[in-house]
C-alpha cells in the first residue's frame, strides 16, 4: 500500500498531493474514515399471500434498541421483497424519551436523514438503501426513534414481522414531531432493517430463529437474549455492536413452504429466507461484523409435518453440513464463528418433539460441542435445562409452551455466553 501511495504521488506531484490530502481527510472524517459499527438490525421477509398494508400519507415511527454508541449514525432502509420501487418522502432520527411504549423524542436530538444528500428518494425493487452520516450522540444502551414518510399509496411488503417493540403510524409527515398521535400501532419493523454507529467496536451478529428474535419475551423491555448480551459487554466495558438476526420461524436449510391451503400459508412467509439463503444479505453485510452466533435447528427438526411438508424432514447429518457451511462463510469473510446448542424441547406445545427429533438434536449438539469446527462452542442447553428432566427447559426459564425461554431463560442465555470469545 505504502509504495503504490509513493508512485501516485509522484506521479501527480507534490503540490497536487498537498491539496488533495486536506479533502481526503475531510471527506474520511464525514463519511468513513472512522469506520462504521452495526448497533441495531431486523431481518427483512416477504409477506404471506393475500393484499398488503396500504400506506399513504403516513409515518411510521420506529422505535430500535441500539447497543454500541456513536457521535454519527446511518440508516438502512430495505425494498428487498418490493416488486415496484419504493418511494420515501422524508426520514428523520431523533433519541427517544422515556421508555416502554414512548415514541417521543428528546428535545434538540431530532435529525433530517438524507440519502445521497437528497430528502425524498426511491428505493429500487429488491434493493437496500443506506443513508449518508447523520451527526447525532447516540449513547450505547438507549433508544433511537426512525420515522419513515410514506406520501404516496405504498404496498407494505417488505417488513420484519415481529419486533416485539411498540412502533407507530401516525397521519401526514410527522417525522419531525416530538410526539405524534397514532392512529395504529403495530410491532413490526416497516422498511427499516439497520442501523449504524460510526466507530470500530466491532459487531456481534446473532444469527437464529424465534428463540433469538425474542419469542414470548415482554414487549418494549429489550429482554431478547442478544440484548441482554449487549448489557454484559457494556457492564464489562466491552466495546461493541450486538444485531439481532433473528426471525421467527426461521430455518437452517429450507425456506417456508406451507402446504396449500393450510393455516401456515397465513403467516409462514413470515419465516424468512433459509439461513444459508439470507447469510450474505443479513450477516455479511452488517458493518464491522467480526462475531457471529448461530442458534439454528429446532425450526428444521419441527416443522416437517406441522408447518412444512413431510418430505422436507432433515438429518442430523444435514443439520451438520449446513452449519460447516456457514462456518466456512464466515471464516471466508473474517468472521470468528460460535455454535449455541439447541435448547430442550421435550413436551412442546407446537408439536416439534419426538423421540427422533430428540436424537437429532443430541447428535448436533454434541458436534456442536465437540467437533471442534466452530471457534467455541456456547452450551444455551445445558445453562436452562431442567436439572432433574435435562430433555426438558427448566421450569423457571419456561414461558409456558416448553420451548421458548421467558424473560428470566433470556438472561441465563445471555449470561451463558463467555465475554472472552469476544474480546
Amino acid at each position: 500500500m505504502s509504495t503504490r501511495r509513493e508512485v501516485l504521488a509522484l506521479a501527480s506531484g507534490a503540490a497536487l498531493a498537498a491539496a488533495a490530502a486536506p479533502a481526503a481527510a475531510a471527506a474520511g472524517e464525514r463519511h468513513d474514515g472512522a469506520g462504521w459499527t452495526a448497533t441495531w438490525a431486523a431481518v427483512p421477509t416477504t409477506i404471506p399471500p393475500g393484499a398488503p398494508r396500504v400506506l399513504e400519507d403516513q409515518t411510521v415511527r420506529h422505535v430500535v434498541h441500539v447497543s454500541a454508541g456513536g457521535e454519527q449514525v446511518r440508516v438502512r432502509l430495505t425494498n428487498e421483497f418490493g416488486d415496484r420501487p419504493l418511494f420515501v418522502g422524508e426520514v428523520r432520527i431523533a433519541r427517544r424519551a422515556g421508555a416502554g411504549a414512548s415514541t417521543r423524542t428528546v428535545p434538540g436530538t431530532d435529525r433530517r436523514v438524507t440519502f445521497g444528500g437528497r430528502v425524498a428518494t426511491t428505493i429500487p425493487a429488491g434493493a437496500p438503501l443506506v443513508s449518508d452520516p447523520v451527526r447525532l450522540d447516540v449513547p450505547a444502551g438507549t433508544e433511537l426513534t426512525v420515522s419513515i414518510h410514506l406520501p404516496r399509496r405504498t404496498p407494505v411488503t417488505t417488513l420484519a414481522a415481529f419486533s416485539f417493540q411498540d412502533n407507530a403510524i401516525a397521519a401526514g409527515n410527522v417525522t419531525a414531531a416530538r410526539t405524534i398521535t397514532p392512529t395504529e400501532v403495530l410491532g413490526q419493523n416497516l422498511f427499516l432493517s439497520g442501523v449504524s454507529v460510526a466507530g470500530r467496536a466491532g459487531a456481534v451478529v446473532a444469527l437464529g430463529d424465534s428463540i433469538t428474535n425474542g419469542a414470548n419475551t415482554v414487549a418494549n423491555l429489550n429482554h431478547r437474549w442478544p440484548d441482554l448480551l449487549a448489557r454484559r459487554l457494556r457492564d464489562a466495558h466491552l466495546d461493541r455492536g450486538v444485531v439481532n438476526l433473528g426471525v421467527s420461524g426461521n430455518r437452517l436449510l429450507h425456506d417456508p413452504n406451507p402446504a396449500p391451503g393450510s393455516d401456515a400459508e397465513a403467516y409462514a412467509a413470515f419465516f424468512g429466507h433459509s439461513a444459508l439463503r439470507r447469510f450474505d444479505r443479513d450477516v455479511l453485510a452488517q458493518p464491522g461484523a467480526r462475531f457471529l452466533i448461530v442458534l439454528l435447528g429446532i425450526n428444521d427438526l419441527g416443522h416437517p409435518g406441522t408447518t412444512a411438508p413431510a418430505d422436507e424432514t432433515v438429518t442430523a447429518d444435514d443439520l451438520i453440513a449446513g452449519h460447516r457451511q456457514l462456518i466456512a462463510r464466515a471464516h471466508q469473510a473474517g468472521l470468528r464463528a460460535y455454535g449455541a446448542t439447541l435448547l430442550p424441547f421435550k413436551g412442546d406445545t407446537l408439536g416439534f418433539y419426538s423421540e427422533e427429533n430428540e436424537r437429532k438434536r443430541a447428535r448436533l449438539n454434541r458436534w456442536i460441542r465437540t467437533g471442534g469446527e466452530y471457534d467455541a462452542a456456547i452450551d444455551f442447553d445445558a445453562a436452562i435445562r431442567d436439572r432433574t428432566d435435562p430433555l426438558r427447559l427448566d421450569p423457571a426459564y419456561d414461558s409456558g409452551d416448553h420451548l421458548h425461554p421467558n424473560d428470566a431463560g433470556m438472561a441465563v442465555l445471555a449470561a451463558a455466553v463467555p465475554l472472552r470469545i469476544l474480546r
